[in-house]
């Protein structure tokens, strides 16, 4: 196992830069999972570390070697891909041990490797199988014991459970966490799937358009987020946004929307006459007594059995709610809704940082 430390990493192609400067530190046996949208860099990022794309300027470090100009057989890194890449023609035997005897490594130690991975990936009764023989989720278990068998210092993953069914990617998440914590090995995982980040990591770092946004433990980004973008990405459904001028005066903090709407706000930076932008996680909104509350005007009602999710609006605002308890609203009518201040997220207006 090795740490990875990453210094004002850039990357350009001519004048155009993908990644901006970026400073990363992955402490030896920490689980991280660089997650963003589409484009923001985060598999150029694990390409760079792999090896596989060049380093315009910065410094990559691999434990305590200087790695960018090392080629990626020198860094003694595994990496699984979206696509498993299994030789059709080979038995899942054959494609785990594959690497090993390229190397021309003994035999006996050739076996015990696989053996070894087959059972940490309950594979033992599928290694006389061929890939064609085997489901989505087994041959990514052969793709991830074939890692196993060069017992790298790092691994990385670039987005490897995009091609399995909703079931099965949350299977191999739990997999991929359990075999995270039997062997105790560096991870850098790539997904822009934000579930799989907050699930799996120990600490997620958020990209956006060649920068790092944030960088933090799952529940601490997800409880405070450092700016707008951060917020509105982690969460499912997403946090709804809505727009005012904060108020001081007498008692707590309040937003006034443009149709003089008022919410009250937990502590904030924010000064009295700023234009503010609240964010309220779906799942914290409450219905409240009868003349009490927001007025929410219902328009879409999705029953789930455990949940009620509502889609409508406050102030002229799209906001989703997500109620525990069961409600009887109907397109068209008004729903009142309270939230606890505590809850309520303020960010500037302008810049999107939290405040």
């Amino acid at each position: 196992m090795a740490s990875l430390k990453i210094n004002d990493l850039v990357k350009a192609y001519g004048h155009t830069r993908i990644l901006h400067g970026i400073d990363l530190e992955v402490r030896d046996g920490e689980f991280v999972v660089l997650v963003g949208p589409s484009g923001c860099g985060k598999s150029t990022l694990l390409r760079m570390i792999a090896g596989l794309d060049d380093i315009s300027s910065g410094e990559l470090w691999i434990g305590d070697k200087l790695a960018n100009t090392l080629p990626p057989q020198g860094r003694n890194i595994s990496m699984v891909f979206q696509s498993y890449a299994l030789f059709p023609h080979m038995s899942v035997r054959a494609n785990v041990g594959f690497g090993p005897r390229i190397r021309r490594e003994p035999k006996e130690g050739i076996a015990a490797k696989v053996a070894k991975a087959a059972a940490t990936l309950n594979l033992t009764d599928y290694l006389d199988r061929f890939p064609r023989q085997l489901s989505g989720g087994q041959r990514q278990r052969v793709a991830m014991g074939r890692t196993i068998v060069r017992e790298p210092d790092l691994f990385l993953f670039d987005e490897p459970l995009s091609n399995l069914d909703a079931k099965l990617r949350v299977q191999m998440r739990t997999e991929i966490k359990a075999l995270h914590q039997a062997l105790k090995t560096t991870i850098v995982y790539v997904t822009h799937d934000q579930i799989e980040a907050m699930t799996m990591a120990d600490r997620i770092v958020v990209m956006n358009a060649g920068r790092i946004e944030q960088v933090g433990a799952p529940l601490d980004l997800y409880d405070r987020p450092a700016n707008r973008f951060v917020a509105g990405f982690l969460g499912s459904p997403a946090m709804s946004f809505i727009p005012g001028i904060l108020e001081r005066g007498d008692g707590a903090p309040r937003v006034r929307t443009a149709s003089g709407v008022v919410l009250p706000v937990g502590e904030t930076n924010a000064t009295s006459g700023q234009a503010v932008e609240i964010g309220i996680r779906p799942e914290r909104y409450r219905v409240a007594a009868a003349g009490d509350g927001v007025p929410f005007e219902v328009k879409v009602v999705e029953p789930t059995g455990s949940e009620t999710h509502v889609f409508g609006s406050i102030a002229g605002t799209e906001v989703r709610c997500v109620l525990r308890e069961r409600v009887s609203a109907e397109p068209g009518s008004v729903l009142p809704l309270t939230v606890d201040p505590a809850d309520v997220h303020v960010f500037d207006a302008g810049t999107g940082e939290r405040l």
